[in-house]
């Protein structure tokens, strides 16, 4: 049985024992759900552990691990530019349509405050600091504090501004500096593959108490968020198609029959690296050059996560309305760029992107056990995600070649 099922299971297991708790006249054990609670904080914990030392160890790899610096100064550069503009698209798409449908959900306010005074929230405010003190603060003037306080911003410039500096050094020097980095990555990744076997037991642990305290409309909601979502990142892939017909120069029906094998691939396998093969398979059939989607196709399944931002955002947003905290338009913006941002350094595995999120719930004070729900039920928007990334590597790269494509023609 892998992991993604077993995880249902207990998703099933925690929303049923918790309704069955909560609709008990006479509980046997009232403070059962108290006991258990502890359990799911343990597993968040041991995944927030994990997130600085990947988060570097990706960053530095990703540049100083360079082995063609021309490639990555020319057509690199354009990939990247327009990888950032697909994702602030999406971003600002999510920020748009996301609250208004998630404030469509009808959460009781009394459970929801029962369920934000049984959890523990980190002590912050969603109050933004003024502008001078965040353009200040942007440069660490001791990065391993900016590290300790979960400063995640000011560490990854500090990391950044590292690893551009180790491609001015000794190849030598560099070459032992990247390995070591990404040893830590190696490592960081061995480390979350033994958290998240214990996935089973932190999700129920988080599930059965917010289904004691929701009851019903615990299983309502979740059910009601998953549809949200996936109906967002079906919006979002389906702009890719007029994308890639008017700025691609792409036939239309041709774009359509080309992907769909691509997007079912990425369906059913979640994973943007295991889609690759057909990926590249089918740029090869849109006449696109290999020597374009030899570097943008490996750079898309490394760093370019499209709709990445649309389930996390809306499922922060969701988590938030969850527990009963309000959250202003500012601190809806500041949502939706770090989760943005933070989708270019997702590791790359299932649910990965919501591996590093705790620093923004952590900074905007909410629960980081909210992430742990997210996973919960992430299995079915993780589908929807990954098809909708592997259609947007195919448009991104149709876009790039769109001038040596009009070369090749006789």
């Amino acid at each position: 049985m892998n992991l993604s099922t077993r995880i249902l299971i207990s998703l099933g297991l925690g929303l049923a024992a918790g309704v069955g708790f909560s609709l008990a006249q006479d509980p046997f054990f009232p403070s059962l759900p108290g006991w258990i609670e502890p359990i799911g904080t343990l597993w968040v914990n041991a995944i927030r552990m994990t997130v600085i030392p990947l988060l570097m160890g990706l960053l530095v790899t990703a540049i100083a691990g360079q082995d063609n610096a021309g490639i990555a100064a020319s057509l690199g550069s354009k990939t990247l530019g327009l990888f950032v503009l697909m994702i602030i698209a999406t971003s600002t798409y999510t920020l748009i349509f996301a609250p208004p449908l998630i404030g469509l959900l009808n959460i009781d306010a009394d459970a929801s405050r029962a369920l934000l005074a049984s959890t523990d929230v980190a002590a912050a405010t969603t109050e933004l600091p003024p502008f001078r003190n965040w353009l200040v603060n942007l440069i660490p003037a001791n990065p391993f504090r900016a590290a300790a306080d979960g400063s995640v911003l000011p560490l990854m410039i500090f990391t950044a501004l590292f690893a551009v500096a180790l491609l001015y050094i000794s190849e030598s020097q560099r070459a032992l500096i990247v390995k070591f980095f990404a040893a830590i990555k190696d490592a960081m990744f061995v480390l979350i593959s033994w958290i998240m076997s214990l996935a089973p037991i932190g999700i129920f642990a988080l599930v059965f108490p917010l289904a004691a305290t929701l009851g019903v409309a615990a299983i309502t909601a979740l059910g009601s968020f998953i549809v949200i979502a996936c109906g967002l990142i079906v919006g979002m892939t389906l702009l890719l198609y007029p994308l890639a017909t008017i700025v691609g120069r792409l036939p239309l029906l041709q774009f359509i029959r080309t992907v769909a094998p691509v997007q079912v691939i990425g369906f059913s396998t979640r994973s943007s690296l295991a889609t690759l093969p057909a990926t590249i398979a089918a740029t090869e059939k849109l006449g696109i050059s290999t020597k374009i989607s030899g570097v943008v196709l490996p750079i898309a399944v490394t760093l370019f996560k499209f709709a990445s931002p649309v389930g996390r955002i809306a499922g922060t947003y969701f988590i938030a309305s969850l527990y009963g905290i309000e959250l202003g338009f500012p601190a809806l913006v500041v949502i939706a760029m770090a989760i943005g941002l933070f989708s270019f350094y997702s590791p790359g595995i299932p649910s990965g992107g919501l591996l590093i999120m705790a620093p923004v719930y952590t900074s905007l004070g909410l629960p980081v056990a909210g992430i742990g729900i997210l996973i919960a039920i992430d299995l079915i928007v993780d589908m929807f995600i990954t098809a909708a990334n592997v259609s947007a590597n195919v448009t991104a790269t149709a876009i790039l070649s769109r001038g040596d494509r009009r070369r090749s023609v006789p």
